[in-house]
């Protein structure tokens, strides 16, 4: 009876945070009281966020229960898909993904990994996008970043509550390119542009200017990869 409660405990808490973090968190030793004390881990890894655009217009013109159902559609897609690579989500939150390759997990191949998950989304939620539109009127696409660098894996938070994320400057690079991305791009540093090429793969990268960042010592070098036809045009599709 205890076991079989357990049983479906873990599988509740799977459902709530990514699979391989679930099992990550549930292997290491725990706090008294049963929470769960996942070490720090220092490592490298490949982060990439997903972001919607034009997501104000939508929640400005549908009210919030007719909202929800299209987020799950859209965080269905792309956090199916990033399993399928082999990723794991670290955070959603409003229309914004965070997920990442190489953590908790080691993956020598985690920026290949990264960018054929993004190239997988951008695919099929242009699909998802038409389906919207013809249904709802809705005019709308997705703008992706990645970046890869060095990141601390952990428990962040309290005794009551705490949440297992990754934390450095790589991360917020790596939302940083996401806003610059458009509807139908890939903004991606050229770290991670580097890496692939040590790889001999390369993706059509085209060199962008630096990108400044408002309290960094140096600008960032990036690249974008353009779809060759964008979900959206005009005003929204070009915006920042």
């Amino acid at each position: 009876m205890l076991a079989a409660a357990l049983d479906e405990l873990q599988a509740t808490f799977r459902r709530y945070v990514s699979p391989q973090l679930a099992e990550h968190i549930l292997e290491d030793c725990r706090l008294p009281g049963g929470v769960p004390a996942a070490p720090r881990m220092h490592t490298r890894a490949v982060v990439m966020f997903a972001d919607l655009r034009g997501f104000t217009g939508i929640a400005e013109r549908l009210r919030p229960h007719e909202i929800v159902p299209l987020l799950n559609e859209y965080f269905s897609l792309l956090t199916e898909i990033t399993f399928q690579h082999g990723g794991t989500v670290f955070h959603m939150a409003g229309d914004c993904l965070m997920v990442a390759f190489g953590v908790p997990r080691d993956q020598p191949d985690s920026p290949q990994r990264a960018v054929e998950a993004a190239n997988e989304m951008l695919a099929r939620f242009g699909v998802l996008a038409g389906a919207w539109q013809d249904r709802l009127g809705l005019r709308t696409g997705l703008g992706i970043g990645i970046n890869e660098g060095e990141v601390v894996a952990g428990n962040v938070g309290s005794a009551t509550y705490m949440n297992y994320t990754i934390i450095g400057d790589a991360v917020n690079v790596a939302s940083r390119l996401c806003q610059r991305a458009r509807a139908g791009e890939i903004v991606l540093s050229r770290t991670l542009k580097a890496s692939l090429e040590a790889r001999g793969l390369s993706i059509g990268a085209v060199e962008l200017p630096a990108m400044e960042v408002r309290g960094r010592s140096a600008p960032i070098d990036i690249c974008c990869v353009p779809t060759a036809t964008r979900v959206l045009t005009g005003a929204v599709a070009e915006a920042v």
